[in-house]
């Protein structure tokens, strides 16, 4: 995935975007939308919410990516041991 410059904007109808910084008109990232109800209940920080609901999903992200990662590298080092363990005639 290429770097972006990303940023998250509150469109003021409830909805919180993230976005390409560059790229407008284009379908957002990330939306989230909150009920006029959870606004209420948010007192209206509804920015300051999906700001850390869109952090904690980007760390979940890195984390399973990393998981990911050396599973596979495990998986890797295993074949190869059982690879160059074996002789054939």
């Amino acid at each position: 995935m290429t770097t972006a410059l990303l940023e998250i904007v509150d469109l003021g109808d409830g909805e919180v975007v993230l976005q390409r910084a560059e790229e407008e008109g284009v379908e957002p990232l990330v939306s989230i939308q909150f009920s006029a109800e959870a606004s209420v209940y948010l007192m209206e920080n509804n920015l300051e919410v999906a700001k850390a609901m869109i952090q904690a999903g980007i760390q979940a992200a890195a984390r399973l990516a990393e998981m990911s990662s050396v599973e596979v590298e495990a998986e890797s080092a295993e074949s190869k041991k059982v690879a160059g363990g074996r002789t054939v005639h």
